[in-house]
Formats: C-alpha cells, sequence, structure tokens
C-alpha cells in the first residue's frame, strides 16, 4: 500500500475565488477541522500577499500540530523570508515556490528567456533551501510547458534542495490521458526524479480536476493538491472530498493506494467552508450536495431498501451525513449543548459555548423541535466570527400587497444606536437601504439566497448574499427562523467586511 499525500490549499488558492476572502481567525477554525480530517499539508496561505495572510499563516503554524503547514512564495527574496518567518514556528513548515514555466507566460507575463528563467529557479530553490528543509517547487502551467525546458528545470531545483515538484494544470487546460503522459514522461526524463515527490495541482475550468489529479496518481504522482468543495479561483480547483472518496470507493482501480483522511467528516468539514466563504455547496454536488444519497424515483427507492448498493456506491455515513434528529431542547444546559456540538465536530472553548448557549436558548424558545442542522447553524454564525462594527439591534418591517414596503432599522455603532427608515422594491430591500443610510457604504448586491436549514414550518432560514463596494467582493452570511432578520444580518455580516 503506498499513502497518498493529501495537500489542502483551501485556505490559499481556494480563498482566492473571488467574495472567499477570509479573517485570521476563520482560517484557523477551518484549519482545526483540517487537521481533524487527517490533512497531511495544510497551505495556509501567500504571506507576502498582505499583513493579514502573514498573520493567519503565522498563527496557523503555532496553533496546528499534526498537520504539515505550507507557504506560497514567489521566486523572490522577500517572498521566500516573509513565507519561511510566517512557518517558522510550525512543527512541519515547509516553503512553496512557484514560477511560470510556459511560453505564453514567459513571453507575455516575464518577457524573459528560458536560461533566465532557468537561473531564477535556481537561485531561489537554494535561497530557499538554507531557510527551510522541506521545499516545493511548482513550475506554473506546467501542461503548457515545453517538456525539454519543464525537464531541465524540474532536474535544477532538485539539485538545489527542492524535495517536493509539483506540476500545475494552472489554467485547466489539460486532460486525463495527456496528465497521465505528463507525469509519466518526467518520471522518464528527469533523471534525479526519484529524490523528490510528484504533486499534482489541477484546476477546473473544463471540468476534469478530479479527473486529471487520479490520472496523475496511476502515472506516479504521489501527493494531490486539492480544496474543500473545489473552491478555488475561476471554476476551482479538484475537490479534495471526491478525490478521496474515488480512491476509497474504487479499490478495483486505486487498491495499492490510501490517505489518511477521516472520511466521516468530509460533511462537516465542507459545511463549514460553505459557511464562512458564503460559497453554496449545489445540492448535486458529488460526495457532499444535499442530494447525494438522496432518491426520488420509485423504482430506485424499492431497490435501495432491497439493497442499499443498488443505487448507492457509497454509504452516507462513510461522510459524515449530518441525520436531522431532535437533540436538544429549550430545558437543557450548557454541558448538553457543549457535547453534542462536539459530537459534531465543532471546537469551542467556554467563551464561545456561553455565546452560543445565548443563541441556542432563543432559538429554542422560537422552535418546538431543535435539530443537529439548526445546532450547526448556530455554530457557524460564531465561527464566522464577531467583526461588528455595526451590529444590529432591531429590525421593523411594514409591507403588504396594497402598500410600499418601508423598513425601519436601528444598528448599535460604537456604542451609539443609530436608526433610519426606507421603501423599497421589497421588505428585504427596504431594509437593505435603510442599513446603507447608517452607514454610508454604497454597495452593489451581486447575489442573494435563501434556503431552509432545516424542516418545519418553524424552520431555521440560511441568507447567503456577495457584495461589491471599495474595490471588495465580501460575502454575508446568517440564519434565523425570521427570514428577515436573516437577510438583514447576513446584509450586516457582509457590510462589516468592507467597513474594517
Amino acid at each position: 500500500m503506498e499513502k497518498i499525500i493529501i495537500f489542502d490549499t483551501t485556505l490559499r488558492d481556494g480563498e482566492q475565488a473571488p467574495g472567499a476572502s477570509l479573517t485570521s481567525e476563520q482560517k484557523l477554525e477551518i484549519a482545526y477541522q483540517l487537521e481533524k480530517l487527517g490533512v497531511d499539508v495544510i497551505e495556509a496561505g501567500f504571506p507576502i500577499a498582505s499583513p493579514d495572510d502573514f498573520k493567519a499563516v503565522n498563527l496557523i503554524s503555532k496553533k496546528i500540530k499534526k498537520s504539515g503547514v505550507c507557504a506560497l512564495a514567489r521566486c523572490l527574496a522577500p517572498d521566500i523570508a516573509a513565507a519561511y518567518k510566517a512557518v517558522k514556528p510550525a512543527k512541519a513548515g515547509r516553503v512553496h515556490l512557484f514560477l511560470a514555466t510556459s511560453k505564453i507566460h514567459l513571453q507575455y507575463k516575464f518577457k524573459k528567456a528560458e536560461n533566465e528563467i532557468l537561473e531564477i529557479a535556481k537561485r531561489s530553490t537554494r535561497l530557499a533551501r538554507k531557510h527551510c528543509k522541506d521545499i516545493e517547487f511548482s513550475p506554473e502551467d506546467a501542461t503548457r510547458s515545453e517538456r525539454g525546458f519543464l525537464y531541465r528545470i524540474v532536474e535544477t531545483v532538485i539539485n538545489e534542495g527542492a524535495t517536493t515538484i509539483n506540476i500545475p494544470d494552472t489554467v485547466g487546460y489539460s486532460y486525463p490521458q495527456e496528465v497521465y503522459s505528463l507525469i509519466t514522461d518526467i518520471r522518464n526524463n528527469v533523471p534525479n526524479i526519484e529524490k523528490a515527490v510528484i504533486a499534482i495541482h489541477c484546476h477546473n475550468d473544463l471540468g476534469m480536476a478530479v479527473a486529471n489529479s487520479l490520472s496523475a496518481v496511476l502515472a506516479g504522482a504521489r501527493q494531490v493538491h486539492c480544496t474543500i468543495n473545489g473552491l478555488g479561483e475561476r471554476a476551482g480547483n479538484a475537490s479534495l472530498e471526491e478525490i478521496v472518496m474515488a480512491i476509497k470507493t474504487r479499490r478495483d482501480v486505486f487498491g495499492e493506494f490510501y490517505t489518511q483522511i477521516n472520511t466521516r467528516n468530509l460533511f462537516q468539514v465542507s459545511r463549514l467552508v460553505s459557511s464562512l466563504t458564503g460559497f453554496v455547496v449545489a445540492p448535486n454536488k458529488a460526495i457532499v450536495g444535499r442530494n447525494a444519497f438522496r432518491h426520488e424515483s420509485g423504482i430506485h427507492q424499492d431497490a435501495i431498501l432491497k439493497k442499499r448498493i443498488t443505487y448507492e456506491i457509497m454509504n452516507p455515513d462513510d461522510v459524515g451525513f449530518i441525520e436531522s434528529n431532535i437533540v436538544l431542547g429549550k430545558h437543557s444546559g450548557r454541558h448538553a449543548l457543549s457535547k453534542r456540538l462536539a459530537d459534531l465536530g465543532f471546537k469551542f472553548d467556554a467563551k464561545k459555548i456561553n455565546e452560543i448557549f445565548k443563541q441556542f436558548k432563543t432559538l429554542a424558545d422560537k422552535k418546538k423541535e431543535v435539530f443537529d442542522d439548526d445546532l450547526v447553524a448556530l455554530a457557524e454564525e460564531e465561527t464566522r466570527g464577531k467583526i461588528k462594527v455595526y451590529e444590529l439591534v432591531s429590525v421593523r418591517v411594514n409591507t403588504g400587497t396594497d402598500i410600499p414596503p418601508e423598513a425601519q432599522v436601528k444598528i448599535k455603532h460604537k456604542n451609539k444606536i443609530l436608526s433610519a427608515n426606507s421603501s423599497g422594491d421589497g421588505p428585504v430591500d427596504a431594509c437593505f437601504k435603510a442599513v446603507d443610510k447608517i452607514t454610508g457604504i454604497k454597495s452593489k448586491l451581486l447575489d442573494y439566497r435563501l434556503g431552509a436549514v432545516t424542516s418545519g414550518k418553524d424552520a431555521l432560514g440560511e441568507v447567503s448574499l456577495k457584495l461589491q463596494a471599495k474595490n471588495k467582493t465580501v460575502s454575508g452570511r446568517s440564519s434565523s427562523t425570521d427570514i428577515i432578520e436573516a437577510s438583514v444580518r447576513a446584509y450586516l455580516d457582509a457590510v462589516n467586511k468592507i467597513a474594517i
């Protein structure tokens, strides 16, 4: 049996998806769950990009004890210094260098010759190796690079101390047979390739990121770059949950390989990443989508009842699907709440438990039945962080079929209660315009989605939205049994990210 190293780049490449920006504290919460999931290496960010990115990588490096922590760097001395400084506290720190090697990038991005690029790669890898023992090198746009030059640069950086060679399909251009051929050719034409681990990094522009990654594994790659929910730039990256479950499920093909991922935590981590980034998981998403294990056809239902494997190739329990069971009520105490949240995969200190408990009591008074999904929604509210430049105090709406909607919103800002009234095209629009009057922030609503977290007339409504303002695209999310309240809280969640 050979282990496939799972290199998760949700916090770096995943966060580069427009509108998916995360705070340091949110990144740490995801990192804790990635560690619990069993991820081998967490790419925590790009330290030179911003002070908060450096802070996040450094914080994760200090807190994470089981997974390796990696920082991205261009082949520039300041980048390398920042990356090493950020991951220095980690139990297993890694610096990940990248440099484009395709003729397209050399001609239009760098305007440099191959020999110049080769020298930059050589010098940078040598410098990084002086600081850190674990160096990964990525020849960016490798799948569109001239193979002869690709072999030369891979051989050179290995000679300078690179321990992992990552082959990126940067723009999702390749297809499985081509990736298999490329990895095979690298193994056959780079004389010192056995001194390094071959990795693969695929984007999903043509919908083949997972297929390409698995093809690379069959050809000899032993590390896979991936993200939770396939989050990433443009069409996203290869999906961690799909890669892991494909290897686990298709033992006839991948029988000699395994990962150390605790698959029963996949659904929970998927929900957390979705909640914090504001990127909703499609119901038909493989492995973690709400419909992934649901059957409506009578023929399918009959067969499933007779023998599950007729229409299910995986057991829902194996990926941690959460069933909506009644778990707690208004008379339940903190200890019971804390225990159930721990069972659901959330790690909170006593202070945060107290905050969630207050919200739980309020919800329990509103609902006759409290489900696991309700608790998950409350926990995710807390996990999203307390960025409260503006905090909702109250919202009142007057609307009907024969009167224009009007809203009054009260917000707390710097210990002062501010109020505004506004009309709008609907009650939600009126509330948003009232918020804009108070904050003075002119924003554009790019996306608004409303869904039910649980079933029943008293279900929690979950609102996710995206705003654009001040050259920022940010997401907001909130849940409540009152969809107007949920909408305003989600709007403020996004506005607060713009205001800080």
